[in-house]
């Protein structure tokens, strides 16, 4: 791309945007050696440049974000007060809420909503001087692992654009890694964060259930959703969560902890750095590349003084069919509202209230949506309930003791985000089971309601990134930062940038 006509300061920071981190360009920012118009266009210009290919971008509002940009400028030019993000462009996934902007959740059925309140996190952003830039792609109503489901089409993976970029949150993992945008917000239910974060080469943190508040959140499952970053590496992720974390009463999940300075913390606990191994994320189905890659990156650590201790988690096994039966029960609960009457879209032919309710449903949500619906439904149905959705309660709880065990003796749980690379477009899409397998080592962080965080740990033979999970005990984000910072510190991964951006 061209660069503008500008000091010889300004010309490398924009020019160099895209491989800069987050924090640098806050710094940039603060000093003034960089306008927060500057960047702003220079995103958007990215965007104008990369997204026809990539569809990362659903949503893009120029005027507003340039109107944002220049308010921050002109309060810091008065010498005026501004927040942590200090003019830094940003993107939400398409099912957190924004006023007035398109919120589609990538279906139909929201086709032309537009919300009339943001969602706390957007409000937080925005206080923190944050410029929203628009929304992102997904899978419909976050159901899905490859952002092929949306009525936009699918995402591309920047490093490879005949691969998927993950999901659900894959529009959130490209823009980052493309450089589109420096922090994005996603939605993480069973792995929608730290999978296409894996996929992409970016850095994505699930927090503790709790931790961030769903208000303004499009729910899928009440009980496992939750909101959190990505960026190019993990010190953005912690500077993002003290902007948007904390409690919100308007969502009665949320916690009443206080923020922690986590962004201060992340270079604390090197020296005694316990990381636990347990041998259910490394059994069969495991790429050998992957698990060459997560390995020698144990190794990296376990040089630089950690301590490698064994773990087991029993009922690991039993997460994928215990995440699909309470996820799917509370999806058929929650999206009950769209019937074609209170919320959404409406048919136009039909012949009575039963088929308007049919009609509806059946055109306004897709396949995976309704064949997720009818599984809850099913669960929760008289004479089964007992039988598939209590029984997945039961195994739920099973496996938070498991994790409650392991982390007596272990400050976080290290292993890989996913069984494999990023596979390629359409190449699951007819096979329900193995793309839920897909999520098969970040289901059960959900299931416990832990915290958890997916940052780059090298690249295949075909060089698409494998990304490496770390997990710490509930509201332990302290740990969990760290441990994957400290990692950063000594690999330069996170560093790496998509051929052609």
């Amino acid at each position: 791309m061209k660069c503008p006509a500008v000091t010889a300061a300004v010309v490398l920071v924009v020019c160099h945007m895209s491989r800069m981190s987050m924090l640098q360009l806050i710094g940039e920012l603060q000093t003034g050696s960089l306008t927060s118009r500057r960047l702003t266009e220079t995103c958007l210009d990215r965007i104008s440049k990369l997204n026809p290919e990539l569809n990362a971008f659903v949503f893009v509002d120029a005027d507003a974000a340039l109107r944002q940009a220049d308010e921050i400028d002109a309060r810091r030019a008065a010498g005026g007060p501004v927040g942590q993000l200090a003019g830094l462009p940003v993107a939400v996934k398409d099912n957190i809420c924004v006023r007035g902007v398109p919120t589609t959740c990538g279906s139909r059925m929201l086709e032309h909503f537009r919300p009339p309140y943001s969602a706390h996190v957007v409000e937080r952003l925005q206080a923190e001087d944050g410029v929203l830039l628009g929304k992102l792609n997904q899978d419909e109503f976050a159901m899905g692992s490859s952002t092929e489901t949306s009525i936009f089409g699918p995402t591309r993976n920047p490093w490879n654009p005949e691969r998927t970029a993950g999901g659900s949150s894959g529009g959130a993992a490209v823009a980052v890694a493309a450089g589109m945008v420096p922090l994005a917000l996603g939605s993480d239910t069973g792995g929608s964060i730290r999978q296409p974060a894996g996929f992409c080469g970016v850095t994505g943190l699930k927090p503790t259930y709790g931790r961030v508040s769903r208000y303004g959140l499009v729910a899928y499952a009440s009980s496992l959703d939750q909101i959190g970053p990505m960026a190019q590496d993990v010190a953005g992720c912690a500077l993002a969560l003290q902007c948007f974390g904390g409690h919100d009463n308007r969502d009665s999940t949320s916690l009443q902890q206080p923020l922690q300075d986590w962004s201060g913390q992340l270079t604390a606990g090197r020296q005694s750095l316990r990381i636990g191994i347990a041998e259910e994320y490394f059994a069969e189905g495991l790429d050998p590349e992957i698990d060459a890659a997560v390995r020698t990156a144990l190794r990296v650590l376990e040089d630089a003084g950690a301590t490698l201790v064994p773990v087991s988690l029993p009922h690991s096994r039993y997460a994928v069919a215990a995440y699909y039966l309470i996820a799917c029960s509370e999806a058929s609960s929650n999206l009950a509202r769209y019937d074609g009457i209170h919320y959404g879209y409406r048919s136009e032919t039909y012949e009575d209230l039963t088929d308007l309710y049919c009609e509806s449903r059946s055109q306004g949500l897709g396949a995976e949506v309704r064949r997720r619906i009818m599984l809850g439904t099913y669960a929760l149905s008289a004479g089964y309930y007992d039988a598939y959705y209590l029984k997945a309660l039961r195994v739920r709880r099973r496996i938070q003791q498991d994790f409650e065990t392991a982390f007596q003796n272990v400050d976080v749980i290290a292993g890989p985000v996913a069984p494999t690379a990023a596979f390629r477009l359409g190449e699951k899409l007819n096979d329900p089971l193995s793309m839920y397998l897909s999520d098969i080592y970040t289901i059960s962080t959900n299931l416990a309601g832990l915290p958890g965080i997916s940052v780059p740990c090298g690249l295949t033979s075909e060089r698409l990134p494998i990304g490496l999970q770390f997990q710490a005990a509930p509201l332990a984000e302290a740990n969990l930062l760290q441990a994957a910072h400290h990692y950063q510190t000594l690999t330069d991964w996170h560093q790496q940038t998509p051929p052609g951006t």
